[in-house]
């Protein structure tokens, strides 16, 4: 699986995006950088990692034309991989933030975010973008966000947590081949952070409102149960789930 190795770019996504298009990748080939400038998060949200001490990577997965209204699938696998990671270097209490941030100890470790590359309607690649906070310990303004270093106290090496995550990438999509959408929904669902607490969300509009996550729909939206037992579903620019 091949590496691209940058000292700073303004996003490996985006890199990795034009790149796909002038040339034919190897499944799994990762650009990661030690400095990105101008890293990317959900709904346009900007990330800030000091140099060298975060992974900071996109990697390309070939998708074979999964329709696209199960595009979600490619989200849940790819958090998915990352728990299966983590837990083998004993980061303890991982979780799910929908849609797919990583927790552990109820903080922000990791933050994923995915770019399709679609042709009639059906998904040929994705840019799999991954920012995971490891030996960085200090986060201006970020009272949620942690580290590996801060959960542990060790320090880790970058490329060693790369090669777990492109194994275990391979695993979760080729276990997702040979399963179904349903099946790697209820996995992820069984570790969805706060499904089945009483939470409090805040909607578009800024109204903050009670309700129980119960999982999310084939689309990948968030049901929740509110007031008097009504459910509904949420995309991600209708809600947001406060601590």
């Amino acid at each position: 699986m091949d590496i691209i190795k940058l000292n700073a770019i303004d996003s490996t996504n985006s890199y990795l995006r034009q790149l796909c298009t002038t040339q034919e990748l190897q499944d799994l080939t990762v650009v990661m950088t030690k400095l990105q400038l101008n890293g990317r998060g959900q709904m346009g949200t900007t990330w800030y990692s000091e140099a060298g001490k975060n992974l900071t990577c996109s990697v390309f997965k070939a998708i074979d034309g999964l329709p696209l209204d199960q595009s979600f699938a490619v989200s849940m696998v790819t958090s998915l991989a990352m728990i299966r990671t983590l837990k083998r270097f004993n980061i303890p209490r991982l979780r799910i933030k929908w849609p797919n941030d990583i927790l552990s100890e109820n903080l922000k470790i990791c933050g994923i975010l995915i770019e399709n590359v679609t042709k009639n309607y059906r998904i040929e690649a994705s840019i799999l973008g991954i920012g995971l906070n490891v030996n960085q310990t200090f986060f201006s303004d970020l009272p949620q966000a942690t580290s590996l270093k801060n959960i542990t106290g060790n320090i880790f090496d970058l490329e060693e947590l790369l090669m777990s995550i492109q194994e275990d990438l391979k695993f979760y999509f080729n276990r997702f081949k040979g399963s179904s959408f349903e099946a790697i929904k209820l996995e992820y669902e069984d570790i969805l952070f706060r499904r089945g607490k009483p939470s409090t969300f805040r909607d578009g509009s800024g109204e903050q409102f009670p309700g129980f996550i119960k999982g999310v729909d084939g689309s990948g939206n968030l049901i929740v149960r509110l007031e008097d037992d009504l459910i509904q579903t949420f995309g991600l620019k209708e809600i947001q789930l406060l601590y």
